[in-house]
């Protein structure tokens, strides 16, 4: 590392979830100054508004990261809190520079090509660097065709679904048949007629095979290391497989759930299907996946026309902004706690050898710079 760097660089990571984290570690070990800012009130609390029966669906051993072990069994799959917990007692253990309760409203750049971010608490800090780590499920999508619904009919996403305490009595109608989607529907039937609005084939594997997780021959063959735009990468990104755990089609209808094709439009109370078939609900559960919030970043080139962000294996085309944690960064790990300490390593390598800017920033937590 430079001695321009050691003196001068400070990072901003937004975002306190397992990316950034994972990038806090290897900042922290690189003795680089460095933030973490976190909108939640608690680390983890991202995990904890999610649905009750959340579980990761890597085992322990493939759900650690760098630096801190995952206690309990390692082929057993941690739940929502338990995962959160052990975020906050990572970040907690590894003494990680946090700023809670606090958003970046807006990120612009400053003078000597430094970044300068609006916080929520109405301080504006300057950076040299930003890693971007506000991960994968930001917004989750509900779709126009909701609006085709009266106001009667409950609506809700994996975030705001709780342990189900919102549901009225009736028929739920979970729409979207990923990992989430099936949960949900399962958790649904317990207390509720349920159906399962069901899209593209979707690939399940085993559980286990030969006495060994998935995962461990997922990872052994190297299939999960598999760049994205490899043939590989390519077919495990078209078919986006996820492993059963009594989640395949049959075991759902076993359960009793109703197993329906597309959703193609709603009607008052009434869901109507691509086999032309109409139902009456009482509750839609969207689980059709999520969007990135990205309008709070205003730097030319650092988003596309489309909303998105614009990176290469998480390097920006803006110098000195980065991200960790994007679905296929790098590979099918990049998304999972299993790649983000690689992924968070080797960005925090390259920004190490970014010393070429010569630009200076206060590593002071607080109102450092006229706003944006």
């Amino acid at each position: 590392m430079s001695s321009a760097l050691e003196r001068t660089s400070f990072v901003l990571v937004i975002g306190g979830g397992q990316a950034g984290l994972a990038a806090g570690y290897w900042l922290k070990r690189q003795n680089i100054p460095f933030l973490i800012v976190e909108s939640g009130v608690r680390i983890g609390n991202s995990w904890r508004q999610r649905y009750a029966t959340l579980s990761l669906f890597t085992t322990r051993a493939f759900s650690e990261l760098p630096g801190m072990g995952l206690a309990g069994d390692a082929e057993g799959y941690a739940g929502r809190d338990e995962f959160a917990n052990y975020l906050e007692t990572y970040a907690q253990r590894l003494e990680l520079p946090l700023r809670l309760s606090t958003t970046v409203q807006r990120l612009c750049t400053g003078p000597q090509g430094t970044f300068l971010a609006d916080l929520s608490d109405g301080g504006t800090l300057a950076a040299t660097h930003v890693i971007v780590a506000t991960g994968s499920f930001q917004a989750p999508v509900v779709p126009a065709i909701g609006g085709g619904f009266d106001a009667s009919i409950v609506q809700l996403t994996p975030e705001s679904y709780g342990a189900g305490e919102f549901l009225p009595s009736g028929p739920v109608l979970v729409v979207g048949d990923g990992a989430s989607g099936r949960d949900l529907a399962v958790l649904a039937s317990a207390s509720h007629p349920v159906m399962l609005a069901t899209g593209k084939l979707r690939k399940l594997v085993p559980e286990r095979m030969l006495g060994k997780s998935i995962w461990w021959w997922l990872s052994g063959l190297g299939l999960m290391r598999a760049p994205s735009a490899s043939f590989v990468g390519n077919a495990l990104r078209r078919r986006d497989p996820f492993p059963d755990r009594n989640r395949g089609l049959a075991n759902l209808a076993h359960r009793g759930i109703d197993l329906r094709p597309r959703l193609t439009a709603a009607e008052g109370d009434t869901a109507m299907f691509a086999d032309g078939e109409r139902r009456k609900v009482a509750t839609v559960v969207w689980a059709v996946g999520y969007r990135d919030r990205t309008n709070w970043i205003e730097i030319p080139g650092a988003v596309d026309d489309e909303g998105r962000f614009v990176h290469a294996e998480g390097h920006s085309p803006v110098p000195g902004l980065f991200y960790v944690g994007r679905p296929w960064q790098r590979n099918r790990a990049s998304a999972l706690v299993m790649g983000v300490g690689e992924d968070a390593r080797r960005i925090v390598n390259a920004l190490r050898r970014d010393d070429s800017r010569g630009r200076t920033a206060t590593a002071t937590p607080s109102r450092v710079a006229e706003p944006c």
